[in-house]
């Protein structure tokens, strides 16, 4: 693979050392030149380290241009990869003469790159704003920046995420600490705690945040102390700050440090403040050592630490938390010990530089292949539609369990959801979205598309609305129409109770629709009274039967955040408003009372749609007498399907609760408010459930002792969820065989 850089030549920092680590490393094995538009220390330091640079430093700009194209036709190159303002300008003027693609690496936010600088930001600002709309792809230096050019309007179909990798040789220890300190103007007592924050002192790393939380908690921790490496225009500001706060005897002002695995060895806590960064390589450093880290929340910092995890985090600016965490950890060794250990570990296996390299490599190999598929290809890919964008946990598992069996079976292959929030799904699935009801912008979808996913849970039915009815069949008529091929991916059928809205269905069914994978053998007889009879029609499951629950680690953080004991013994509560639920509410109270006295069973309750589950679980929670735990917020469906995996017993109304939960091994009770849930409970052969309008604290005393019975049997329904996982292939075998694949 032959490969061009194009950048400034006045580059440091991450960038800096980002860009010659990726390049040491293509160079042993692909034929890499970087070019720089400066002459200087940048582009000597690149050659003296072995990588092939080549300097075009003109006054003219049209004949930097002409000198550039020629050596890039003399040098026969794949790909054309720019960095900074400079190089993403000369990209994008390329981009009229160069066959291949021209790709950029987004290091920074570029709105902010310029700040303080008003005539840099209305040129060089305003021009590489523009060169980067023009790019063919876009790698952000974190998923973060990715989340930033997402919301700026970038197609995820363009955009790769990559990480600053680091070598994580040993690190060299130092063996009098003392002595170390000493050498960097702190002379502290043996048992101090050292916090530690390297970074310019520079108005965006915020450090007043951290002396005023310093000050804060002066008091409450008296070995706590701090060293900070790096100098700057603020430097003056801070030390003044320091001595207004009274904390000055407390506080190090080291200057520049050269000898940072020094600094490392000296620290026992690593904080960063900034208000704003991409992924920044003081966190990874820190890593090598292990050394436990408390951050501001911003950029790429959560991709690497999962708050409680690995580290503990802060919204950027907020003292008071910032204090808390530090004189928390400075009391606490063994917190400290554990943090480093679980973020050293992370570091070591998603972001080294191997890792980072490997990554790069495989992010050309992609855009190569995509750009040639595109090309060769009118047609391709598909079109998801399903209640998205909802913020329901179980339709956000349908569509990650959907999108990753397509990408499963083509990695390349073009996909594009309709949801109701199109932003956020760009951000959470990295795929490209349009709005549900914008009826032009996903026709135009499936014109270019293959195939149309009706895709997952009960989305023909009419309880809820007839009109949600009438949109969907609307969308099947529409896709059938401008040529897709069509498929209901997983689904539950109904109820549909008007008889008017059960023939038009059928006819919509039989006349558009190619295959029919249903997640229940209750829907299969409702297509059947029905008279849907042409479409092919098959016995599959629930696509999210497949989907894991997040690292252990993970859940070991979300408990002990919400106050909770990873390893204790809890009943799990998914509950949702539904006409006659109010009055069955004091027996739901009154089952968990019964399992919290008798089991020693701690209700916990797990919404999976926030606006509708919460007030259903204060509900029943007014009405018991045991404690209990409601969640606020849980985030992924991982972390929902991790939390539910610890549970002892289930308790759900919801259907995803109980898929969630029995594909862990967990015991499940169902409430019957719709015969999805029963006929899954049928399926996988736990029929304990009761239906919500003849609900008695009886009946579920009664499933509850049979529950907690098979709590200690983990393989209780093990085979039953394997028939379910050997089903839900029914999907994609069908998705495979409509795409031609």
């Amino acid at each position: 693979m032959n490969i061009v850089h194009l950048i400034s030549g006045g580059d440091s920092g991450g960038a800096k050392t980002h860009i010659f680590s990726i390049l040491r490393h293509l160079s042993r094995t692909d034929n890499v030149l970087l070019i720089c538009f400066r002459d200087g220390a940048f582009a000597q330091e690149a050659a003296e380290i072995g990588i092939p640079t080549r300097v075009i430093d003109h006054r003219s700009l049209n004949q930097s241009m002409r000198e550039l194209r020629q050596c890039i036709r003399e040098g026969d190159f794949d790909i054309v990869h720019c960095h900074g303002s400079r190089g993403n300008m000369m990209g994008a003027l390329l981009r009229r003469s160069f066959r291949g693609p021209v790709i950029s690496t987004v290091h920074s936010d570029y709105k902010l790159d310029y700040l303080g600088r008003p005539f840099g930001r209305l040129t060089y600002g305003v021009i590489n704003a523009r060169a980067l709309r023009r790019m063919d792809s876009l790698i952000g230096v974190s998923d973060a920046m990715v989340d930033t050019l997402i919301r700026r309007r970038f197609s995820p179909a363009r955009l790769y995420s990559i990480y600053n990798g680091l070598d994580f040789q040993p690190p060299v220890s130092h063996p009098d600490r003392q002595a170390l300190r000493r050498s960097f103007g702190l002379d502290v007592p043996p048992d101090a705690v050292v916090a530690g924050l390297a970074g310019r002192l520079d108005p965006v790393k915020d450090v007043p945040t951290l002396l005023r939380a310093m000050h804060n908690i002066a008091d409450h921790c008296p070995n706590l102390y701090l060293l900070i490496a790096g100098d700057g225009k603020q430097r003056q500001e801070l030390e003044q700050l320091a001595a207004s706060l009274h904390i000055a005897d407390r506080v190090c002002f080291a200057g520049w440090v050269t000898d940072m695995d020094a600094f490392y060895d000296a620290v026992d806590i690593n904080v960063l403040t900034s208000l704003s960064e991409t992924f920044p390589y003081v966190l990874t450093e820190g890593a090598r050592y292990s050394l436990p880290t408390i951050s501001s929340q911003v950029g790429g910092v959560p991709y690497l630490i999962d708050d409680g995890v690995h580290g503990l985090l802060f919204p950027a600016g907020d003292d008071k938390l910032l204090g808390a965490h530090l004189s928390r950890m400075a009391a606490d060794p063994a917190l400290r010990e554990l943090l480093g250990r679980q973020l050293h570990d992370r570091a070591v296996r998603d972001f080294s530089l191997e890792s980072t390299c490997r990554r790069q490599r495989e992010i050309y190999e992609t855009v190569l292949r995509r750009r040639d598929r595109a090309q060769n290809r009118d047609r391709d890919g598909a079109v998801i539609c399903g209640a998205y964008g909802r913020r329901n946990a179980g339709d956000d598992a349908i569509l990650a369990a959907i999108l990753a069996e397509m990408q499963a079976l083509d990695p390349d292959m073009p996909l594009c959801v309709m949801s109701r929030r199109p932003r956020e799904t760009q951000y959470l699935y990295r795929v490209p979205a349009v709005y549900t009801f914008f009826s032009p912008a996903w026709s135009r979808q499936m014109r270019r598309s293959v195939l149309y996913i009706n895709g997952g849970g009960s989305l023909m039915q009419n309880v809820t609305s007839r009109r949600s009815l009438w949109f969907y069949l609307h969308t099947l008529r529409r896709a059938h129409r401008v040529g897709c091929r069509i498929q209901m991916f997983g689904c539950g059928i109904g109820p549909i109770q008007q008889k008017a809205d059960r023939r038009r269905t059928a006819k919509t069914l039989n006349r558009c629709v190619d295959v029919i994978t249903l997640r229940d053998p209750h829907s299969m007889q409702d297509l059947a009274s029905m008279g849907v009879t042409v479409p092919e029609i098959t016995l599959a499951a629930d696509p999210t039967v497949t989907l894991p629950a997040a690292p252990r680690q993970t859940v070991d953080g979300m408990f002990r955040r919400w106050g909770l004991d990873p390893e204790g013994s809890y009943i799990g509560l998914s509950m949702r408003r539904w006409p006659g639920f109010e009055a069955k509410a004091p027996v739901i109270a009154a089952a968990a009372d019964y399992a919290w006295e008798t089991y020693g069973l701690f209700p916990v309750f797990l919404p999976l749609e926030r606006a509708v589950d919460d007030p259903a679980a204060h509900t029943v929670a007014s009405y018991m007498k045991a404690p209990c735990h409601i969640v606020d917020r849980i985030g992924t469906f991982e972390r929902t399907i991790g939390a539910l995996s610890r549970m002892k017993i289930v308790l759900s109304m919801r259907l995803h609760a109980l898929v969630f939960s029995a594909a862990q091994g967990v015991p499940v009770i169902g409430i019957v408010y719709d015969p999805k849930v029963s006929s899954f409970l049928d399926t996988i052969g736990e029929p304990l459930y009761e239906k919500l309008d003849a609900l008695s604290l009886e009946g579920l005393k009664a499933d509850i002792d049979a529950a907690y019975r098979r709590s200690g049997d983990p393989e209780f329904c093990q085979s039953a969820l394997e028939r379910l996982r050997t089903l839900e292939q029914e999907n994609s075998s069908a998705a495979r065989r409509l795409l031609g694949l």
